[in-house]
């Protein structure tokens, strides 16, 4: 399958200028190896860039508390201070205008994906998402980037959405945002135990979470996506795919030990692209997560776009 339309590359300056410290994994080099490879790699030429808006308060508080919310903003201008949250996670001094260009780099990309100029929009932003809570910023994370993105495209008519999220940590933020929301379907696997040390939640039939065991590879993670997710997603039939982009599972990562290859995550790119041709109108938003070793992060994003690109067709 060969895509008719440009990938639609979503970023914002705002995005680099956050920093917890110095030395801290989640960094601005992130952004700046991703981008470097993608040009190195000519996949910049088939892309359309756009600059990711500051969300909207209405667009935060679907998905977050009020006073949440308002609780963060509080931060936008302390300047050169440090204001710790946990052992992870702090604002500093642009902490939250690039937060808020991360969540609104999603809502950005439905509206591309709704207006057809795109089959994927790519959000490469940070600081991530998937961790944040309804009422709590933890695991480097502040706004739900890609649970703003998914409630807002419900809000433009949209009946179900599917959130796939293969990041080496468990998404428990974006969890609590839909737990029990029959709109909202949560494919996940993750390492377990790890970081978040998410107990499960089997009240919840929308959350289908597959945990690997440590040393887990790339043929388990392909065995249980066929297993869990393949069936789940042609039972719920999405009108969009969102993915919560984490590329930390690759086996260089420092954070974890699952053992995921670049092939593993352009088939699964080739997977989400050919879901998404069945029910979604060929719809898929990614916003990335996780990834820390630069060079392997660089080159897992380089392998997930090109499915989207005209790469290679991968069977399933």
């Amino acid at each position: 399958m060969t895509a008719s339309l440009p990938i639609a590359w979503i970023s914002h300056a705002e995005c680099r200028r956050h920093e917890i410290a110095e030395e801290h994994p989640e960094s601005p080099r992130r952004l700046a190896a991703i981008e470097d490879r993608m040009i190195a790699s000519g996949l910049a030429d088939f892309m359309r860039r756009h600059e990711a808006p500051e969300a909207a308060r209405a667009d935060l508080d679907r998905v977050h508390a009020a006073d949440y919310v308002g609780h963060v903003l509080a931060h936008r201008k302390i300047g050169p201070r440090r204001v710790e949250i946990d052992g992870d996670t702090a604002f500093t001094e642009h902490t939250v205008s690039a937060a808020l260009r991360a969540a609104g780099a999603g809502v950005l990309g439905v509206d591309l994906l709704l207006q057809g100029q795109t089959h994927l929009a790519f959000c490469a932003v940070r600081p991530p998402g998937h961790h944040a809570e309804r009422a709590r910023a933890m695991g480097f994370c502040y706004f739900n980037n890609v649970a703003v993105a998914a409630a807002y495209a419900l809000a433009q008519g949209l009946k179900r959405v599917t959130i796939v999220d293969f990041d080496l940590h468990y998404g428990n933020g974006t969890a609590d945002c839909f737990l029990e929301d029959a709109r909202v379907q949560l494919l996940s696997t993750y390492q377990h135990p790890l970081y978040p040390y998410w107990p499960g939640a089997a009240h919840a039939p929308n959350l289908i979470d597959v945990p690997l065991r440590p040393y887990s590879d790339g043929a388990v993670f392909r065995a249980a996506v066929r297993e869990h997710w393949l069936p789940a997603l042609a039972a719920h039939q999405p009108e969009m795919i969102l993915v919560s982009a984490g590329f930390d599972a690759h086996a260089a990562d420092p954070l974890g030990d699952l053992r995921l290859q670049y092939e593993d995550f352009r088939w699964i790119a080739g997977v989400l692209r050919d879901a998404a041709a069945v029910s979604a109108q060929q719809r898929v938003l990614a916003t990335l997560e996780g990834g820390y070793d630069l060079t392997a992060l660089a080159r897992s994003v380089e392998n997930f776009l090109l499915p989207f690109a005209g790469g290679e067709d991968l069977p399933v």
